[in-house]
């Protein structure tokens, strides 16, 4: 366990915030072609790393992080700091398995940017095109074969100044953003919305006459975002100016067997879950390729100072990892 515990703090002691990968693509580069693998950096505007880029099935995942929030801890069950499960318990992974690989069946893509603007898998579909793919992403090693689409809106609101002792001659943009937010509040649509930043006012004593608002939807496939970005566009150009920012649909995918499989080779029951958050299978998919989501580590705690991932989760995912080249080889 101690060997997993040290890879992953090596990884995550690499800052690697997205637009900032270059470090940790040389480390990793430099590390699959000393574990004799010919690592490939498929270079544009972002760098990614290549593996066996001749493979029908791939296990991708990403080097970049959030900003640090909190720095790499171990209290003998959990490692903790930003990055060790988004997604770096997941690079541990696939190095432990790589370890113990003599002929590698599946690709392997590591991106960069998915935090961001997923960049790296759009350079990636634009060389290769994958049959199937697993995007390793925390799932508490379930199976996300429903994926949630998205739509990410920025709304700037435009008030009137006054002294702040006399508000009545201003126009608040904090109440106008206030007011916007309850009535989105009001709207009947299937899927979650959440305030992800508000920037207005200041402490000079003034009514603030401007504000910014990014707001979220996540929803079910079964929801379209060009519906919903109308709809809630009209809202928000009550109030202010209007951007979209991302806009994706989501999707179910077939079972996919060999993963299936895998899980069940290393004695890890099969179940399925929903993936709620933007990920690189988004483009994946775009691209007509296969894809679930799936690896160790539990979302709701990334991007936070709580971020963590069992060791144990690291380990089987690993174990899962080998035993999904061994299937894939069988297949071949």
């Amino acid at each position: 366990m101690m060997q997993v515990v040290d890879l992953l703090k090596k990884l995550v002691e690499i800052p690697s915030p997205s637009g900032h990968e270059d470090e940790i693509v040389e480390f990793l580069a430099n590390m699959l072609d000393e574990m004799g693998f010919d690592a490939i950096i498929q270079e544009s505007e972002v760098r990614n790393i290549i593996v066996n880029p001749e493979a029908s099935v791939w296990v991708v995942t990403h080097m970049d992080t959030v900003q640090t929030k909190s720095q790499f801890r171990f209290d003998g069950f959990y490692a903790y700091g930003t990055g060790v499960c988004d997604a770096k318990g997941s690079i541990a992974a696939i190095l432990i398995a790589l370890e113990k690989i003599d002929r590698l069946n599946i690709g392997i893509a590591l991106f960069s940017d998915e935090e961001e603007n997923g960049r790296g898998s759009k350079l990636f579909i634009r060389e290769y095109t994958p049959e199937k793919a697993i995007v390793m992403e925390p799932t508490s090693l379930k199976i996300a074969n429903t994926h949630y689409g998205s739509l990410e809106v920025i709304v700037e609101i435009a008030g009137v100044s006054a002294h702040g002792s006399l508000p009545e001659y201003g126009d608040n943009a904090i109440e106008k953003a206030i007011g916007l937010i309850n009535e989105i509040k009001s709207v009947d649509f299937t899927g979650k919305f959440s305030i992800q930043e508000m920037v207005g006012g200041s402490d000079e004593y003034v009514i603030p006459d401007y504000c910014k608002l990014r707001l979220d939807f996540v929803f079910p496939p079964d929801v379209r975002a060009a519906e919903l970005r109308d709809m809630i566009v009209r809202v928000a150009r009550k109030y202010g100016n209007a951007e979209i920012v991302e806009e994706s649909d989501g999707f179910i995918e077939e079972n996919l067997d060999v993963l299936e499989k895998a899980l069940r080779k290393s004695g890890i029951g099969v179940e399925y879950t929903e993936m709620h958050s933007w990920t690189d299978a988004i483009n994946l998919k775009n691209a007509g390729c296969r894809v679930v989501v799936w690896g160790p580590g539990e979302l709701h705690n990334c991007h936070t100072e709580r971020e963590r991932v069992a060791i144990d989760e690291i380990v089987k995912a690993a174990n899962v990892l080998i035993n999904l080249n061994e299937i894939v080889r069988g297949s071949i």
